[in-house]
């Protein structure tokens, strides 16, 4: 397991009984985790000062309960990226503080291919991906569903002083730009995409990540240009393993464009106690040199 070590201002302090107690910043806040099936003691006696609990609804969802009052959103540090932290009513902040681990090793490839680099980055969210390869000197496209979720992406852009990066911000469905893109000849040194495990288009159509993930890689290796630096494929859903997504990349990959592929989960670490918690899952394939 790779586990995000980096961070100084997110601390997973401890976790136990389905619970992450999480610093964010100055703020405490308790948020559930359904990985976190141990019920062993709490380690730490920040349980009781968090400032926020995520309390879930038997009928789906849930809600804050602020026991201090907090500001909308403020921001915290991850290296040379500034990112806007704001807790939603799905349990959220706006940043996996996991992805951190990925972040440092796409930008540690930008950095060593000695050339352009072009990425399109999928379902993107809020930008750290977007941001940590720009920050790296790529040109990057960052495309997501949510018009409110790009605004997002766009202010941590503004927050970490890439306002002015080379990034295209595109609001659609990621499967229907990427057929777009590839009937029009554009093509990417490097893909990243972290799609959602479940959700609906915007014509109502479903998406299931594991009836969709083949057919979605297959589609976006049809984008890939005769150099790709890069694939990273993210996964938070328990039942598709990593080494069943690296088999994918295998497949559609290697035969065409070389290189090596892996996988592993990836996790944070928990000061308390010293373990880590997992909290998902990439497989990556990337060129040779």
């Amino acid at each position: 397991m790779r586990a995000a070590t980096t961070w100084q201002d997110y601390e997973l302090i401890d976790a136990t009984c389905g619970n992450r107690l999480e610093r964010w910043g100055s703020a405490l806040l308790v948020r559930p985790d359904p990985q976190v099936v141990w019920k062993s003691a709490e380690k730490s006696p920040l349980w009781q000062k968090a400032d926020a609990v995520y309390h879930r609804s038997e009928k789906g969802g849930g809600q804050w309960e602020y026991r201090r009052r907090l500001p909308e959103k403020w921001k915290i540090g991850c290296g040379e990226l500034t990112l806007v932290v704001s807790p939603t009513g799905f349990k959220h902040t706006g940043v996996f503080p996991e992805q951190a681990v990925n972040w440092a090793w796409y930008g540690q490839k930008i950095r060593g291919a000695g050339r352009p680099v072009r990425v399109l980055n999928l379902f993107g969210y809020t930008g750290g991906a977007t941001l940590a390869c720009a920050a790296a000197g790529a040109s990057v496209c960052h495309v997501d569903a949510s018009k409110g979720i790009v605004a997002w992406a766009r202010e941590n852009a503004q927050a970490s002083g890439l306002a002015g990066a080379p990034i295209r911000w595109i609001v659609d469905d990621c499967a229907k730009f990427v057929a777009r893109e590839a009937r029009r000849g554009s093509r990417y040194d490097a893909l990243i995409m972290d799609p959602p495990s479940y959700g609906r288009g915007p014509g109502g159509e479903v998406w299931k990540l594991e009836d969709s993930i083949y057919d979605l890689i297959r589609l976006c290796a049809g984008v890939l240009s005769g150099r790709p630096l890069f694939v990273a494929v993210n996964s938070y859903t328990t039942g598709l393993s990593p080494a069943v997504m690296e088999y994918m990349l295998r497949d559609t990959l290697c035969e065409e464009h070389g290189g090596t592929t892996g996988c592993d989960e990836i996790g944070l670490p928990v000061t308390s106690t010293g373990g880590v918690v997992p909290c998902g899952a990439t497989a990556l394939w990337q060129d040779e040199t």
